[in-house]
């Protein structure tokens, strides 16, 4: 019968002696994409609540979040999309290699 040896055994006979950790890295383009996405269609569902509801309107809100966003015409619809969708890359950017570091040295 052959003889077998555990994961264990080999590992310690590979001249490994710290335990191997699976660390989880954040993917920076999928986190990005990911949160840019969920930002704009949020973006454009406060619109449409703000269109069916003006009297529960937040458009005021928006402007200091917004920079050069005012209500409502194609071009500032558009560069509150894009912005929005900015603001979740943005999010991903700072975020993400922040996480990454410190999974890397806790995780």
């Amino acid at each position: 019968m052959p003889e077998t040896t555990s994961t264990f055994e080999h590992t310690h006979f590979a001249g490994t002696s710290l335990p191997t950790r699976n660390v989880s890295r954040v993917p920076i383009l999928a986190l990005g994409t990911a949160l840019g996405s969920f930002f704009a269609i949020t973006f454009i569902l406060c619109v449409l609540f703000d269109l069916w509801f003006p009297e529960l309107a937040m458009n005021a809100v928006w402007a200091p979040l917004l920079p050069g966003f005012s209500w409502l015409s194609w071009p500032n619809f558009f560069l509150g999309f894009v912005e929005s969708f900015a603001y979740g890359w943005y999010i991903a950017a700072v975020f993400g290699p922040i996480y990454n570091f410190f999974t890397a040295r806790f995780g």
